[in-house]
């Protein structure tokens, strides 16, 4: 992972060059948390849709989960993440790949009625202006799943208390333990969703059990039974490391126009989704396509 910086935008944690699928998920010890993100989304996401954006989808790990909608765009700041997502997931009208920043989403106001990030915000310098982002590309009433890294986790607050850790997990600041890498509070998160116009309608307090004692010593399947059991609880109380919200988009939203569907992210022009590179008839920036991924990512200047 390395930083990007571009002066009008908050620092980006990109995944360029990184073999994250690999290393983490598939040859790391994570199938436990897959498996029991697999189930909160399956929980959340209980109606089909047409149009999904998945921001930060990587290497496409998630995108197979969302088969009851009719089409999945990608979206991430790694090209690299995109081009793996490509070759696992293949060519189809179903899915388009995108390399943008969230910061300057690259769609025009009120074009999917779907979105997620899992795994992502935690990410983010700037939540709130995520947030506020994302909002303005849903349509009126498009469901939203959220999941964030939560600093109130037991583990943080063992530590804490037995002195091993300086920040307080109680306070609701967001805490940068590495760079670019934050948690949030429960609360936080909730005062951000409503300011963003997301009504919050249901939480689940994911991966109870990713201490690795717990991965050494109990059968994976139980585990996931166990975790799956217990998420239910995160409609009162919120101490595990990953909690997911399902929420709604309030208040009114634009149609966007006929063919519209990219918005130029240097001055805001509408685009069509051409399957080709294009130049913008707002600036005239060159926005390029190439091996089937749009590339909408502004360089910082040298």
């Amino acid at each position: 992972m390395d930083q990007k910086t571009n002066p009008n935008t908050p620092p980006v944690c990109s995944y360029e060059g990184s073999d994250y699928q690999d290393s983490f998920w598939e040859a790391g010890t994570r199938r436990y948390e897959d498996a029991v993100e697999a189930i909160a989304l399956k929980r959340l996401l209980t109606r089909p849709g047409k149009l999904m954006l998945e921001l930060g989808a990587g290497a496409g790990r998630n995108t197979p989960r969302y088969a009851d909608w009719q089409r999945v765009v990608l979206l991430d700041y790694s090209r690299t993440q995109l081009v793996q997502a490509r070759e696992r997931l293949g060519d189809s009208q179903r899915y388009v790949y995108v390399a943008a920043d969230i910061y300057k989403l690259p769609f025009v106001a009120g074009l999917f009625d779907g979105a997620t990030m899992i795994r992502t915000l935690h990410h983010m310098a700037d939540p709130k202006l995520a947030l506020q982002n994302i909002r303005n590309v849903l349509a009126e009433n498009a469901v939203f799943i959220l999941e964030f890294a939560n600093k109130r986790n037991l583990k943080a607050i063992a530590r804490w208390l037995a002195g091993k850790q300086k920040w307080n997990p109680f306070d609701h600041d967001q805490v940068e333990f590495v760079e670019l890498n934050f948690n949030f509070h429960p609360k936080e998160i909730r005062r951000l969703l409503k300011e963003t116009d997301f009504r919050l309608q249901k939480q689940l307090a994911v991966s109870f059990f990713r201490a690795n004692w717990f991965k050494n010593h109990v059968a994976h399947d139980r585990l996931v039974t166990l975790d799956s059991a217990l998420q239910s609880t995160g409609a009162w109380a919120q101490f595990t490391p990953s909690v997911f919200s399902r929420t709604e988009a309030c208040g009114s939203s634009p149609t966007p126009g006929e063919g519209e569907f990219f918005r130029c992210p240097i001055c805001g022009h509408p685009l069509p989704e051409a399957g080709s590179s294009q130049n913008c008839p707002g600036c005239g920036r060159a926005w390029e396509y190439r091996d089937g991924i749009y590339e909408f990512r502004i360089q910082p200047e040298s």
